[in-house]
């Protein structure tokens, strides 16, 4: 029964590899966006002499943005399959990117919620797609390449401002935006399924509420925790060392490698081992590297850590995203809306929440307990569905 599901997996793949390689080269770009505004910032800040609060603003109409997309995306899905949002998106992601470096603060503002809604847009329709062209190894190899764009942001920026260039590199990746957007017009997505019959059988297969609430808190913990680890890593090593340098600043950058690296991994392994035992593996590295970071006083011991907590995190999300895709069916389009929205308002709350325990601790380490808590209720999750009888792949 493995062999088989492995050789129509494979065969999938084959039939969409086009799509594949589409929504790959999206994700390179996503990962820019994605990231930009940490490091684009400063400069920001001292273009238009902002306070913190005002400069604050950027991330907040990013996420606002997003979250809004996702429900939008959600609703085109339904209504037109996965093509619409992908195009908008892209389109969108696309202008705002061209208007970032803009001569007013307002503008800017405006650009960030375009590149923000066209985050939204893209993300829900790049995965569940990925999914049913080919499983967890696709998503994995997707948000692989999320990863390479993540990665590779903050150097390109930097080359760029340097060399007074940070127009020009972001009318690159606008146009790729808008290359992007043209693509998906053309490019065959996997078919959905029509008849009435279908339809009832997969609305019938639904799991219950409670089990979509278990899934919704499952995506809001993973993105949480994420982005509590990632967010906060450059802060925890300059705590150590003692002062900022090039090697604190670059902190983030071994956890999104680790990121990167194992999600590329997965997707040749993945095939071969089964989500299950790989989720299981993924969440254990989790757990171990946030606890190393949170005992250490060793800056080198740390960036361990955080190398290794990457690692586990890397294939947790993608193996969610392929298990989500199979319960729910073609339901999953109608619904996506929910978990994605979950894991947007995760990636918001965990990471402040790391901050309020750190000081009402006055200790960052203790912080890292909130990532560790949601690593573990995780865990605690995916076995309850699994005694559920819910089928992991």
């Amino acid at each position: 029964m493995a062999a088989s599901a492995t050789i129509s997996t494979t065969e999938t793949q084959r039939r969409h590899r086009g799509l594949i390689a589409l929504l790959s080269a999206g994700f390179i770009l996503t990962g820019f966006p994605t990231i930009i505004a940490g490091p684009i910032l400063p400069t920001f800040i001292s273009r238009w002499n902002l306070t913190d609060s005002q400069a604050g603003l950027f991330f907040t109409v990013q996420f606002a943005a997003s979250l809004a997309a996702v429900w939008i995306t959600t609703g085109l899905t339904a209504w037109r399959g996965y093509r619409p949002g992908l195009v908008i998106g892209y389109a969108l992601t696309g202008v705002g990117l061209a208007l970032l470096n803009a001569p007013t603060h307002g503008i800017a503002l405006l650009a960030v919620a375009f590149y923000g809604m066209g985050y939204g847009l893209v993300v829900p329709p790049t995965n569940l797609a990925g999914a049913e062209a080919g499983g967890a190894g696709v998503v994995s190899l997707l948000n692989f390449a999320w990863g390479i764009g993540a990665v590779a942001c903050a150097p390109l920026l930097s080359i760029s401002l340097r060399h007074h260039s940070l127009t020009m590199f972001l009318w690159i990746l606008a146009i790729a935006g808008f290359a992007l957007a043209a693509g998906f017009l053309f490019v065959p997505f996997p078919e959905r399924q029509h008849s009435d019959s279908t339809v009832e059988t997969s609305r019938a297969a639904i799991p219950p509420v409670n089990t979509t609430i278990a899934v919704a808190a499952i995506f809001f913990l993973y993105v949480g925790s994420e982005a509590g680890l990632g967010g906060w890593a450059a802060e925890q090593l300059k705590r150590l060392v003692g002062h900022t340098t090039a090697l604190t600043t670059m902190t983030p950058l071994f956890f999104y490698a680790g990121l990167m690296v194992g999600r590329g991994l997965a997707s040749l392994l993945l095939p071969r081992i089964g989500s299950l035992r790989f989720i299981i593996a993924a969440l254990s590295l989790a757990i171990v590297g946030t606890v190393i970071v949170i005992i250490t006083r060793s800056p080198n011991v740390a960036i361990a850590g955080f190398t290794i907590a990457g690692l586990g995190c890397s294939t947790i999300y993608p193996i969610y995203i392929s298990w989500f895709s199979h319960w729910y069916g073609p339901a999953a389009r109608r619904l996506g809306g929910v978990v994605f929205s979950m894991a947007s308002l995760g990636g918001s709350a965990l990471p402040w929440l790391v901050g309020f325990v750190s000081t009402k601790a006055n200790s960052l380490p203790v912080g890292f307990l909130v990532p560790l808590a949601g690593v573990l209720v995780m865990a605690a999750l995916v076995t309850l569905l699994r005694k559920r009888g819910l089928q992991m792949l």
